[in-house]
């Protein structure tokens, strides 16, 4: 059974399928669902970041308003972008997410995600912060140049 924030999640990520941006109100969301509009910021901030290839922009007050875009890696040149983007350190939630965007933008495969989900796990680097981190990027971004070279 399905909670809250996946249901938010899908009927947004319906919304964004059609238009690739979607702008909605968050006490009109929140009031679609009966909830919080804190749940809708929750969902916003945990299933919509920028390593899952979304902007979300926010206007607050009487006339607010969430603006949702996502964001599609060019062909060719997609996967250079993501490597810059990346930078020096990467945290393990934050490898997910873009594994999750690489799937979702079927530049991997399930089992690509599921080998990359492995090696970059912090129990497997078996380091400290920020040593964990630091490699946790260089591995990923070999793994995506690795990728690109197919």
């Amino acid at each position: 059974m399905a909670n809250l924030a996946d249901d938010i999640e899908q009927f947004l990520k319906r919304l964004i399928e059609d238009r690739r941006t979607v702008e909605i109100q968050r006490a009109t969301l929140a009031a679609h669902f009966g909830c919080a509009p804190s749940q809708i910021n929750y969902v916003l901030a945990t299933r919509f970041p920028p390593e899952r290839g979304y902007i979300v922009e926010s206007r607050r007050g009487g006339g607010g308003y969430i603006r949702i875009t996502r964001l599609d890696l060019p062909a060719g040149s997609g996967l250079q972008e993501l490597i810059h983007r990346i930078g020096s350190s990467l945290s393990q939630n934050e490898a997910l997410n873009y594994i999750q965007f690489l799937k979702e933008q079927n530049f991997i495969t399930e089992r690509e995600a599921a080998l990359m989900e492995a090696v970059t796990d912090r129990e497997v680097l078996g380091l400290d912060l920020p040593a964990r981190d630091l490699v946790r990027a260089n591995l990923f971004k070999a793994m995506l140049l690795a990728i690109a070279r197919f």
